[in-house]
């Protein structure tokens, strides 16, 4: 509790001078390490959420004692941190000196990848603005995204404003669908059918009934099959909307 307290805003594991202990003696857990401990965070929170979450349930699932994971990390923070990481480095990124590569297509995707990986993790919202985010696997789909948008041919000041515009686009997006599905899955309802009666009830009370009945037009114009569907075309609809406006940027010099 002690050290979780005299945590600061910018304490990172990836700052800490202490490095993992080695060696047979002490009690250290055999087969233990960072990467093992890290793997186990991402299934566990995956499973469990970001509330559930404990060295305890951690240690549980590892079947080692709590004790033991501190031979490796310092509090539950840096596990976090580390489990934070990890996930982005799941992200597949394209090679932003390729000239042969239209940096918009490499931004879509990119972008769809980061959507992608917040709906897969919904923990990592929280976790994104909580820590200084600057593990080696970040700070590579930093420079890559930094790169392919340089590239688009802005000048330098207008750079991290369009990154700004279309990552917390997606970020906020990803976010919100992750959250839709984790409360459609609580209700054991498929999200279209979640959806269907969610807007049945809405649409049948008098106090929301003519918002509902004032968009019609705009949920028929959408389209889609179904709910996934429909995220997809909003998604790539609002996205396009954004490189456009690079573009514009771009032309008007």
């Amino acid at each position: 509790m002690a050290k979780a307290a005299a945590r600061s805003a910018w304490t990172s594991v990836w700052l800490a001078e202490r490095a993992p202990r080695r060696g047979g003696r002490g009690g250290q857990p055999s087969g233990l390490d960072r990467e093992r401990i890290t793997g186990a965070s991402v299934r566990l929170l995956d499973a469990e959420g970001l509330a559930k979450f404990s060295m305890r349930r951690l240690a549980g699932e590892l079947d080692v004692t709590a004790m033991s994971l501190y031979w490796y990390v310092d509090t539950k923070d840096d596990l976090l941190e580390l489990a934070l990481d990890a996930a982005f480095g799941e992200l597949r990124l394209p090679d932003p000196q390729d000239e042969g590569a239209d940096w918009r297509e490499q931004l879509r995707e990119l972008a769809t990848a980061y959507r992608a990986l917040l709906v897969r993790h919904p923990w990592m919202s929280p976790l994104a603005g909580r820590y200084l985010n600057i593990g080696p696997h970040f700070l590579a789909f930093s420079r890559v995204v930094q790169r392919v948008v340089r590239r688009a041919g802005l000048p330098a000041h207008g750079v991290t404003g369009a990154i700004s515009a279309v990552f917390q686009f997606v970020y906020g997006y990803g976010t919100v669908e992750g959250h839709f599905l984790a409360r459609t899955a609580d209700t054991g309802l498929t999200p279209d059918e979640y959806v269907e009666q969610a807007m049945g009830k809405v649409a049948d009370d008098p106090g929301t009934a003519d918002a509902v009945h004032e968009s019609r037009d705009l949920r028929a114009a959408r389209g889609g099959a179904d709910v996934a569907d429909m995220m997809d075309r909003d998604f790539t609809f609002a996205l396009d909307l954004l490189i456009a406006g690079i573009e514009a940027m771009v032309a008007r010099g």
